[in-house]
C-alpha cells in the first residue's frame, strides 16, 4: 500500500513535510485537503487523524499526525541523509532544541499575524482589535530577535555549517505572515541571508513551488467563498480573538 500523506500547503506544518518528503525523493499519494472549508472534521479524516489537524499520514494500516513525528518517522523509514537528523548527539539536541521550542513561538505568532491581518477581516468581515493585532507583530518580532541571537547565531544554520531539518521548519514558519503582505525580512540582512541559504539547499524551484498558495493567498482571499468558513467562524474566533 502506498503513503498517504494529508496536505494543505496554506499550513506551515503542511509544507515543511511536502518539502521534506519531495525532496528526499519518498514517494506519497498526496491528498489536498482544505482545512478552511473543514475537511478535517470530516469523517473520512477522522478515520486517520482523531485530533483533526493536518499534516497527517497514512502508511498502510498505520496512522500518524504531528508535523515533527511524520518527519522523524519518515526520516527513519526512509534513511534520509544524516544531515536532516544528525546522528552526532550535540547535532540533534541542537536540532531538537528548535523543534522544541518553535511551537509556542514563531510559529503561533506567524499564525496570528496572516490570520489577524487577513483571513479574519478579509474572509470573515470581523474586524480585528488593533491591540490584538500589535501583541501578536510585537511576539513575532521578539521571536525573531531570539531566533537570530540563540539560535542561529552567526553560524550559517542552526546546527552550524550544516543544513537541517530545524532550518526547513524554521524557514516555513517565518515565511508565513508574508502572506498576509508583511515583509519579514525587511531590515533584517542576517535572517534573510540565511533565508536564501535554505532555499539553496532546499532547491529554489521546490521552495518556491511549496510557497506558491501561502504567497498568492492576498489574491485567493477576494475569491473566497465566506459560506465555506461559515462553520469555522465562532471556532476560530474564539481561539484567535477571546
Amino acid at each position: 500500500m502506498s503513503l498517504e500523506i494529508y496536505l494543505d500547503l496554506l499550513s506551515q506544518p503542511c509544507r515543511s513535510v511536502y518539502i521534506f518528503a519531495k525532496k528526499n525523493n519518498i514517494q506519497f499519494d498526496h491528498k489536498k485537503i482544505s482545512l478552511f472549508e473543514g475537511y478535517q472534521y470530516g469523517e473520512e479524516f477522522g478515520k486517520i487523524n482523531v485530533l483533526r489537524k493536518a499534516p497527517a499520514i497514512k502508511d498502510g494500516d498505520f496512522c500518524l499526525a504531528e508535523s515533527i513525528a511524520i518527519m522523524m518517522y519518515l526520516a527513519e523509514k526512509f534513511h534520509t541523509p544524516d544531515y536532516w537528523y544528525p546522528a552526532d548527539l550535540q547535532k540533534r539536541a541542537r536540532v531538537n532544541e528548535y523543534l522544541s521550542w518553535q511551537h509556542s513561538s514563531i510559529r503561533i505568532y506567524g499564525s496570528r499575524i496572516l490570520w489577524f491581518k487577513l483571513l479574519i477581516p478579509k474572509a470573515m468581515g470581523v474586524e480585528v482589535p488593533k491591540e490584538k493585532m500589535d501583541t501578536a507583530e510585537e511576539n513575532f518580532d521578539a521571536s525573531l530577535k531570539l531566533f537570530e541571537e540563540k539560535f542561529l547565531q552567526d553560524r550559517p544554520f542552526i546546527v552550524g555549517d550544516q543544513f537541517s531539518l530545524a532550518d526547513l521548519v524554521a524557514v516555513v514558519e517565518i515565511m508565513q505572515p508574508i502572506g498576509a503582505g508583511m515583509d519579514v525580512f525587511e531590515n533584517r540582512p542576517k535572517l534573510k541571508a540565511w533565508k536564501d541559504r535554505v532555499r539553496e539547499e532546499i532547491g529554489a524551484e521546490l521552495f518556491d513551488e511549496a510557497h506558491q498558495a501561502i504567497l498568492s493567498l492576498q489574491e485567493a482571499v477576494k475569491t473566497m467563498d465566506p459560506k465555506k468558513m461559515e462553520p469555522l467562524k465562532p471556532k476560530i474566533l474564539k481561539d484567535l480573538l477571546s
